[in-house]
């Protein structure tokens, strides 16, 4: 029984003592991956934007029903429920005098698949698909090569058919 006494006020002492001790820091400067070196009770700077593109030329489409990008500057552009500033040039009745390439006519379509006089209300919002382009490098490298382009390989002597 004593030893038992003995084992458990032993491991209290032991527990008492890793609770009182102090964690060591090391001696470097803090950096986490999103804040970077700017210390926990100081504000971050946000990064420079990079400028949008704006060379109003149509990219080609990588695959199959691709929403376009947009190449040009959107900045200040009024698209909520109220207004939408792209149909200023891109409503089928005004591409003639702007230039612009028309809304598609799946964009007239409801869910039922019912084309309408009017724009669908969940097409409404462009941006929710289409983008500008960030005139900057990319930041990861990109392999992507359409299935169209994929040319076919020989078959190696290894490889059954």
């Amino acid at each position: 029984m004593r030893t038992l006494i003995a084992l458990v006020i032993a491991s209290l002492l032991a527990l008492a003592a890793i609770a009182i001790a102090q964690p060591t820091v090391p001696n470097l400067p803090f950096h986490d991956s999103l804040r970077g070196t700017t210390p926990i009770g100081e504000e971050t700077r946000a990064p420079l934007l990079a400028p949008t593109e704006n060379k109003d030329v149509i990219r080609g489409l990588n695959y199959a029903q691709q929403p376009p990008t947009i190449p040009h500057k959107i900045d200040n552009y009024q698209l909520d429920k109220n207004a939408n500033r792209c149909l200023a040039c891109h409503a089928r009745s005004r591409v003639e005098e702007s230039g612009a390439v028309p809304v598609a006519v799946s964009h007239y379509m409801d869910r039922e698949g019912m084309v309408s006089g009017h724009l669908s209300p969940r097409r409404y919002f462009c941006t929710q698909c289409h983008v500008p382009q960030a005139d900057t490098k990319p930041l990861v490298g990109n392999t992507f090569v359409a299935v169209e382009d994929i040319k076919r390989q020989p078959a190696s002597k290894n490889q059954k058919r």
